[in-house]
């Protein structure tokens, strides 16, 4: 079985191919790219643009790298010989700041960002396209993916425990979903392997369990060994110097506050039911021990 996977540069990409035995990465940007479609069986499509934190993407700089690149990939897979195009989305297509429910597959989807906006739309021109006998659409929505080799918002918050200054948001409490590598590369596999018992169409991938940043907070102090204070600075306080991050250079602002402090929970329930999954290879807790090890490793 030959699998493709297109925006293989990236951190999910990379590791997608050390855990698919048979699978080749490949780039839009070399020439002739879509070539290596007439051999393929699976392609997986991570090509996007991503959450841009500096402001500077346009509109259509978010259409054309989520939305029309897509197209011109799908159309690709038709012509070809392969039965199965899975879709990297995003949660950010359904919410991207706040759900104290878990979000399943049939929440009403609500983007805000040019990102999840540009997804959505990304997601309903494929869901309104003919599929020929034999070939299968699945799109998957993860939450945050974290694991060792991307940092994210998990990496500001291990960069201040490792440097001894004390967390100053412990007044928040939260609970949200997120998903380590290592549980999507193995939801992602299941996908192959078991594909006769998936319907085309939109599934949640997540890990079992929900964590709070508190907790993220203790994993690290534990990893790194270091016996760092919380801080409960008043909520009013912690607000007012995010507001003043969304025009200065510091590392909070009202969107990076949201996602670390508000709750946003997701079903795993329908892709778990589908495939007989019983239990995911690591817990919350275990996959980001990893990832944190990770950090503590090359710092």
């Amino acid at each position: 079985m030959k699998i493709l996977i297109l925006g293989s540069s990236g951190f999910i990409g990379k590791s997608l191919i050390k855990d698919l035995p048979d699978s080749i990465g490949v780039s839009l940007r070399s020439n002739n790219w879509n070539e290596r479609f007439k051999c393929a069986d699976v392609i997986i499509n991570l090509v996007g643009k991503a959450h841009d934190h500096k402001g500077m993407a346009t509109q259509e700089d978010y259409y054309y790298a989520n939305v029309a690149l897509l197209k011109n990939i799908f159309e690709e897979y038709i012509k070809s010989k392969a039965s199965l195009f899975i879709h990297i989305s995003s949660l950010a297509a359904v919410e991207e700041y706040e759900s104290i429910h878990p979000l399943d597959e049939n929440a009403i989807c609500y983007p805000i960002s040019l990102y999840g906006i540009s997804k959505r739309v990304a997601e309903e021109w494929l869901l309104n396209q003919a599929l020929p006998e034999g070939k299968k659409l699945i799109i998957v929505r993860p939450p945050m993916v974290h694991g060792p080799g991307d940092k994210g918002n998990l990496g500001l918050l291990y960069s201040l425990i490792s440097k001894g200054i004390p967390y100053p948001l412990a007044s928040f409490t939260n609970s949200r979903s997120f998903i380590s590598i290592g549980n999507f590369n193995f939801f992602i596999k299941q996908i192959i392997e078991k594909k006769e018992m998936l319907l085309s169409g939109i599934y949640h991938v997540a890990d079992d369990e929900s964590i709070s940043t508190n907790d993220i907070i203790t994993v690290i102090k534990t990893v790194t060994e270091k016996k760092v204070p919380n801080v409960s600075l008043p909520k009013f306080l912690i607000n007012g110097l995010a507001k003043m991050g969304d025009f200065l250079p510091i590392p909070l602002n009202t969107k990076r506050l949201k996602k670390m402090t508000s709750s946003l929970l997701v079903s795993n329930k329908k892709i778990k039911n589908a495939l007989g999954i019983q239990k995911l290879p690591f817990t919350a807790k275990e996959g980001l021990e990893i990832t944190i090890k990770s950090f503590n490793q090359t710092k």
